[in-house]
């Protein structure tokens, strides 16, 4: 019997509860990525630099996630890691309140409390978010994953959404005080639900499978090494990179966009962005609903799901391109719903193909492989906002023309969505590394990136 077959899978209460674990994520991440930047900018009167560094210092610590990974495979266990990354996420999350609060008396004492926090809130992200993953992974079965990657990412997003409301009614009025003891609490809280929702989770069988891994245990670089000489695994890491820019780069300047091409008021761009989200949750919805009702799509299936969501958005895309030369004629609002579906299909199918893909391919490195396609999509999410907004402030500059600016960033994304899907059709059409000999694999993994290598990847038409 293997050891996915001898798994005790998860129902949907189950994954309910792990996705309560996300959600407690969610809320602390909302407090210090969004709150905090906030409160920098606007009540501290600070250049939007500053939060904008400390949140590219967050992403910049998802490099961690394949050593998390790693970790959690040598153990077997998932569920140490995961409380363990919670509570380094909440000391983050208070530390780096704290230093924010300093930063009114004191900047660089703050500020360097704050890089502190910021540093451990990308190290408890890091573990917690990939080892979760892991375990949804090996504890849900095939025909689940399509529901429980759209359950587990929409319970994150209520995270916020509760965090936001509930939080921001405490921090009134402000004051530093306050806003160390209103974050102390969220992430108190956070840790609590945490504890009881992942408690006994993983029962005796993942304890056998621990003390029993197969084979002798491999270090960290050559596990590394080794999954990034899987053909497959590597391509999946590209097309996540890639198809990951494309989703952010819209994202800090949707609203401006709105606001200056349509003359849009706050409140008014502010719908626009909810129903985006709105979008999304449809789209999202969508997958999960079809999955399940076919019995749990192949990956095979997955993939058509995965490209025709990179399709539409690269579509939905091209239509704000021609929005902003349109202008008031356009239908802003059903475009970006339509942006918003497109990509709620792409990221409900592309989670659910990382799921699948996570647990093919050699055994026991599923953290390895779901940390490195964490890492990509965490760099590639916060690259993409960056390269966004430089890309707009670039091309403003150097025409003159807002117009052109905000067209070149969605012509962009168009090329990467499309690329992207030309990518995740590729990805089914690749063997994992352990189709091939031994030998042949050995060699591979000592050359790496080799022609070597490719030359003895035999590709294989049809189903993954």
């Amino acid at each position: 019997m293997t050891e996915q077959a001898a798994l005790r899978h998860l129902g949907w209460i189950g994954i309910i509860r792990l996705g309560l674990v996300q959600t407690s994520i969610g809320a602390i991440v909302v407090m210090t990525t969004s709150t905090l930047n906030r409160i920098m900018v606007v009540e501290l009167a600070l250049p939007a630099m500053v939060p904008g560094a400390l949140v590219a210092l967050h992403y910049a610590m998802q490099a961690l996630r394949p050593r998390m990974g790693h970790g959690s495979d040598l153990g077997g266990r998932r569920t140490p890691w995961i409380i363990g990354g919670v509570i380094v996420l909440a000391l983050g999350g208070v530390i780096a309140s704290a230093g924010t609060a300093l930063m009114a008396a004191s900047f660089y004492a703050g500020l360097l409390l704050a890089i502190v926090g910021f540093i451990a809130i990308g190290a408890g992200v890091s573990a917690a978010g990939t080892t979760l993953l892991v375990l949804l992974t090996k504890r849900t079965t095939e025909a689940h994953r399509p529901a429980a990657a759209t359950i587990v990412w929409l319970m994150m997003i209520a995270g916020f959404a509760l965090t936001g409301s509930m939080a921001g009614r405490m921090l009134d009025p402000f004051s530093p005080l306050r806003l160390v003891g209103v974050t102390a609490l969220v992430c108190l809280i956070a840790v609590v639900v945490t504890v009881f929702a992942i408690w006994g989770i993983e029962d005796n069988t993942d304890a056998v499978a621990a003390t029993a891994p197969e084979g002798p245990k491999t270090a960290f670089r050559a596990a590394l090494v080794e999954t990034w000489a899987d053909p497959k695994a590597r391509l999946f890491t590209i097309f996540v990179f890639v198809s990951m820019v494309a989703f952010s780069a819209q994202d800090l300047i949707l609203e401006p966009f709105a606001a200056i091409l349509y003359n849009l008021t706050v409140g008014q761009t502010t719908v626009l962005s909810g129903l985006q989200n709105q979008g999304v949750f449809v789209g999202m919805t969508i997958v999960a609903v079809a999955g399940t009702a076919i019995g749990g799509p192949r990956l095979g299936s997955l993939r058509l799901w995965t490209i025709a969501g990179c399709l539409a958005s690269a579509l939905a895309l091209a239509g704000l391109v021609v929005a902003a030369f349109a202008g008031r004629s356009w239908p802003i609002n059903a475009n970006v719903f339509l942006l918003g579906l497109a990509n709620g299909v792409y990221a409900s199918a592309a989670i659910a193909s990382m799921m699948s893909l996570a647990g093919q391919g050699r055994q026991s490195r599923e953290g390895v492989r779901m940390g490195l396609w964490g890492a990509a999509q965490g760099i590639a999410f916060g690259l993409g906002g960056f390269a966004g907004t430089a890309v707009s402030d670039l091309v403003r500059y150097i025409v003159g023309s807002q117009t052109l600016a905000y067209a070149s960033v969605f012509a962009a994304e168009v090329t990467l969505f499309v690329l992207a899907a030309v990518l995740a059709a590729r990805v089914g059409d690749v063997r994992h590394a352990s189709a091939v000999p031994s030998t042949t694999r050995g060699t591979a993994i000592k050359d790496g990136w080799t022609s070597r290598w490719t030359s003895t990847v035999s590709v294989s038409r049809g189903r993954a």
